[in-house]
């Protein structure tokens, strides 16, 4: 579902609250990392919104709220995990580190726990997406 010919690598991040998404965005900047081409950013606030990027294709990785409302980012996960053929990896955004079994539950491939860490997201996210560039 990643279009590794772009220039840049697509990220959703899903939030209802404006703030979250820009942590998101401010902690991995326009290059998480240097082995990694620009990204680009697909903000969404609605579930529905979520739903139509992911139809659009081209997403390389979504960062979901887990604790947006009223549909939080691990129902949102394990929806997309069930439903949607070559889903993007998913990190969500939990509201405890004793919740990341709710990051299994909802098949999510990592968890990333409030208040984010600029350094642990960005990890997390480059461990995500490093291996869909090897060789890019």
């Amino acid at each position: 579902m990643t279009d590794t010919t772009s220039n840049s690598l697509k990220i959703l991040v899903y939030s209802d609250d404006i703030d979250v998404r820009k942590q998101v965005i401010l902690a991995l900047g326009r290059r998480p990392h240097p082995s990694l081409p620009e990204v680009e950013y697909v903000e969404v606030a609605t579930e529905p919104a979520v739903r139509a990027q992911l139809d659009a294709g081209g997403l390389a990785l979504a960062v979901l709220d887990g604790e947006a409302a009223p549909a939080g980012g691990l129902g949102i996960a394990k929806a997309v995990k069930d439903e949607v053929p070559d889903a993007p990896p998913i990190v969500v955004l939990i509201g405890r580190p004793q919740d990341a079994w709710l990051g299994t539950w909802s098949r999510a491939e990592a968890t990333v726990a409030h208040p984010l860490d600029p350094f642990e997201l960005a990890r997390t996210v480059v461990g995500l997406l490093r291996p869909v560039n090897v060789g890019a």
